[in-house]
């Protein structure tokens, strides 16, 4: 069996980026975004259940912090299919050396690369370019009664957008500017 991904740690234990190893020939690439078999070696034992996906017309917009509550907390692989992105996660397990620690990755349709967040993680982005297509594979369908979400702009977590905010939706601005009584996300 041919490898169609390269696995790259990063600083926040079970967070990985994969980095696609398309075929390429004159007639351009052929990519695998998802192989469950390959993926097995991340500990994604869970089928992915919804396959979503987002356009952001412009360029500094900031999508995020999301993340589902258990039980109905999801696994997530996350591709940017056009434009480019600065994709960031957030570790929210309680208990875990890295809690409320975050880390960023630039995703593009160029760069081939995509996140693969394990449960526990809250996930945004924010447009680098006009016309971002993202791709989201979950593990688990959305439960609007278990949805949770962070602010962007939580100076606890001390995002560093790389671009000016061009736009947020409503429900992302309106969330708390302060942790609150947020202790974590227990598995």
């Amino acid at each position: 069996m041919s490898r169609r991904f390269q696995f790259h740690s990063t600083p926040l234990a079970g967070l990985v980026v994969l980095e696609h190893l398309p075929q390429v020939d004159g007639r351009g690439y052929f990519e695998r975004l998802f192989c469950a078999r390959e993926l097995q070696a991340l500990g994604l034992e869970t089928p992915i259940l919804q396959i979503n996906r987002s356009r952001t017309a412009k360029a500094g917009t900031i999508r995020g912090m999301h993340f589902q509550h258990p039980p109905h907390n999801e696994a997530k692989i996350i591709s940017c299919l056009q434009g480019e992105v600065f994709d960031v996660a957030v570790d929210l397990r309680r208990g875990s050396p890295t809690f409320l620690r975050w880390y960023g990755q630039i995703l593009s349709a160029d760069n081939h690369k995509s996140f693969y967040l394990p449960e526990g993680f809250a996930h945004g982005f924010q447009s680098l370019t006009d016309e971002c297509d993202m791709l989201y594979f979950h593990t688990q369908s959305f439960c609007p009664e278990a949805a949770g979400g962070l602010s962007p702009f939580l100076p606890e977590l001390g995002i560093s957008w790389p671009l000016p905010v061009t736009e947020v939706s409503e429900k992302d601005r309106s969330r708390p500017l302060s942790l609150g009584q947020f202790q974590g996300i227990d598995l």
